[in-house]
């Protein structure tokens, strides 16, 4: 059962939460009380059934650290999650599933509310008829059609049609490249004018505490950063790998993972550039990516 079930429930959490760690904690936590059911209890739908426990745990999760967010030192962004999902699933389905793991799509569910959310995830992703997520989330099938259509409509992402990944993995490689050498030309050419740089260190690491908006700025701001990589005593490494579903790189300092990058596209170009350094968001990150 754990293997059927743990990727729908970890898919599930963590689009609820935007936290790894925290999600695979609650998938842990459902299987528990699954097991530990009277035998006489009659469950006629398990997936259902550990579904409504997920839920209801990531809905009280959210509820009661709604407060910690708020004072939240910086830009928020998800755990990156530097793995490809495990679906049993054809390749479009993949391709969609994947679409709603980015970075971007994440920051657009954190837009509505925990209940919104649950709502919206259970019949956009998961394909759940209203009925069924009625008695997951305990309300109405009426309310449940009205909620989705409410966060629907709060809800505006453009995924292109079919994956063009070949184009976002050169682009990716050629911003590293440009990085490391300091290239500063060659990365501009890269960006979309109105590019936009985020950096989450939630106070724990050394990050610019408030987006860094249009090209000009980006450029600046990278020229100053990369004299980093000059230093001569700097020990570093990078892996180009998979961050929520698209190409991104793992930066390691000193065999400890520093800096996990994720991107938007827009017309081939980066739109948004998506920095985690906060150390407790890249615990669950294997340094030996890099």
């Amino acid at each position: 059962m754990y293997q059927t079930y743990r990727p729908l429930l970890f898919s599930l959490s963590y689009r609820m939460l935007g936290s790894v760690m925290d999600a695979e904690d609650i998938v842990q936590e459902a299987f528990l009380t699954f097991d530990q059911l009277p035998p006489e209890t009659n469950v006629r739908n398990e997936r259902a059934y550990l579904c409504k426990i997920v839920t209801n745990r990531c809905l009280n999760l959210l509820q009661s650290s709604a407060k910690q967010r708020e004072v939240y030192v910086g830009t928020w962004l998800p755990d990156p999650l530097v793995q490809a999902e495990n679906f049993n699933l054809n390749p479009s389905e993949i391709y969609q599933r994947k679409e709603t793991i980015s970075t971007a799509y994440l920051l657009l569910l954190q837009q509505l509310s925990a209940v919104e959310r649950a709502v919206f995830l259970l019949k956009e992703i998961f394909q759940y008829p209203y009925d069924e997520i009625g008695e997951i989330i305990g309300k109405s099938t009426f309310n449940c059609r009205q909620i989705f259509h409410r966060a629907k409509k709060s809800i505006h992402h453009k995924s292109p049609k079919h994956s063009t990944k070949s184009v976002p993995d050169s682009q990716v490689q050629l911003f590293l490249h440009s990085l490391l050498e300091g290239d500063m030309e060659s990365l501009m050419k890269l960006l979309t004018t109105d590019v936009v740089h985020y950096t989450d260190g939630g106070g724990k690491a050394q990050a610019v505490q408030y987006p860094v908006m249009g090209i000009v700025n980006v450029i600046r701001f990278y020229r100053e950063w990369t004299d980093w990589f000059k230093q001569p005593d700097s020990r570093f490494s990078y892996s180009i790998t998979d961050v929520n579903g698209r190409t991104g790189f793992v930066l390691t300092v000193d065999n400890r993972v520093a800096y996990v990058y994720s991107f938007e596209f827009r017309s081939d170009r980066i739109q948004s550039i998506y920095v985690v350094a906060n150390p407790d968001k890249l615990k669950h990150v294997n340094p030996t990516l890099s």
